[in-house]
């Protein structure tokens, strides 16, 4: 698995440094710190009554409206209080590591699919594979809104509809 991380990592800087930097107007790509809300669906909505979490994420222009993309974060599955009475733990906490790309298409409007890895910060929880679609809008340069279908696959998927409020810099 770190190989197809370090794997990404370096196509996504080859391919940074090989397309001429544009941009639009609306949004020239940087930082955005981020706040994350889901909703498990599946089997994880069993189990699981929410997903909150934070993430650091960053966009780089590659062509005009289009950006290469990488986050990290971190992500707390909150588990339904009937299987805490049963002793299982409160949380289950992971840090997604995702790389992908997103194209604007205008008005404010676009879509953004990414691919990555869950790390488990349980013992013994292991690595996860991601991929995430979604759709957003640029509501300012500063501030954008996002509702993607995010997918962790490791003997099975747990999955949620996550909603993520970005505040660039």
């Amino acid at each position: 698995m770190k190989k197809v991380l370090l794997g990404l990592a370096l196509a996504a800087g080859i391919s940074a440094n090989s397309f001429a930097q544009s941009g639009s107007s609306e949004n020239k790509g940087g930082f955005s710190i981020g706040i994350e809300a889901g909703l498990p669906v599946g089997d994880a909505a069993d189990f699981y009554s929410a997903v909150l979490g934070a993430s650091l994420k960053y966009e780089h222009p590659v062509a005009e409206s289009t950006f290469i993309t990488g986050s990290a974060g971190y992500n707390a599955f909150l588990t339904k209080s009937r299987y805490k009475d049963l002793g299982f733990e409160s949380t289950s906490g992971a840090i997604p590591v995702k790389g992908g790309i997103k194209q604007m298409f205008g008005s404010g409007f676009f879509g953004e699919a990414q691919l990555g890895a869950a790390f488990s910060t349980s013992s013994g929880g292991g690595t996860a594979f991601i991929y995430a679609p979604g759709l957003g809008y640029n509501f300012s340069p500063s501030v954008d809104a996002g509702v993607r279908y995010e997918a962790w696959s490791n003997n099975g998927t747990t999955s949620q509809v996550g909603l993520r409020i970005g505040f660039k810099f």
